[in-house]
């Protein structure tokens, strides 16, 4: 099973490189006279994916690969992995509808009691400030706008 897995995470990783490398290719990816372009760096980027993915899946469809037929993942380690993908999909989820800011606040909040094993308060108030931080370098001192969400709570203040 694990041999399985890595041949079709390495496909994976490998159409992600071409598609990385031909789109940044299609932008520009040469060094001009004002420096390099805006696909230089996604390009190359995409060409060591794709050649790192190329090398794992010739090693996985040879049989040489690191995990052989063992079971691809057990039950509790299966139970770990979404204990952190199913609150990163609902903060992804969150950020549609609250904004990244108070999403991030709560996201942050919620692992640090859940797995980290701080108090409420130590983690409401390091979330928010950390939200507070990032809403303060981005949109005020950067200028740049980050998702508000359909039902902003903090459309009040004018951002």
């Amino acid at each position: 099973m694990t041999r399985t897995m890595e041949i079709i995470v390495a496909a994976v990783l490998l159409s992600f490189g071409a598609v990385v490398a031909f789109d940044s290719y299609r932008l520009g990816a040469q060094w001009a006279e004002e420096g390099p372009q805006s696909g230089y760096f996604p390009f190359y980027i995409g060409i060591v994916i794709g050649a790192a993915s190329l090398v794992t899946l010739v090693q996985a469809v040879l049989g040489k690969a690191a995990g052989g037929n063992k079971s691809f993942v057990e039950r509790e380690q299966f139970k770990l992995v979404l204990a952190v993908l199913v609150p990163a999909a609902l903060y992804v989820l969150g950020i549609q509808w609250i904004g990244i800011y108070v999403a991030s606040a709560i996201y942050i909040a919620v692992f640090m009691v859940w797995l980290g094993n701080y108090s409420w308060l130590k983690s409401v108030a390091l979330s928010l400030a950390v939200s507070a931080s990032l809403f303060v370098l981005f949109e005020v001192w950067f200028k740049v706008p980050l998702p508000k969400g359909a039902f902003d709570p903090l459309s009040f203040l004018g951002y």
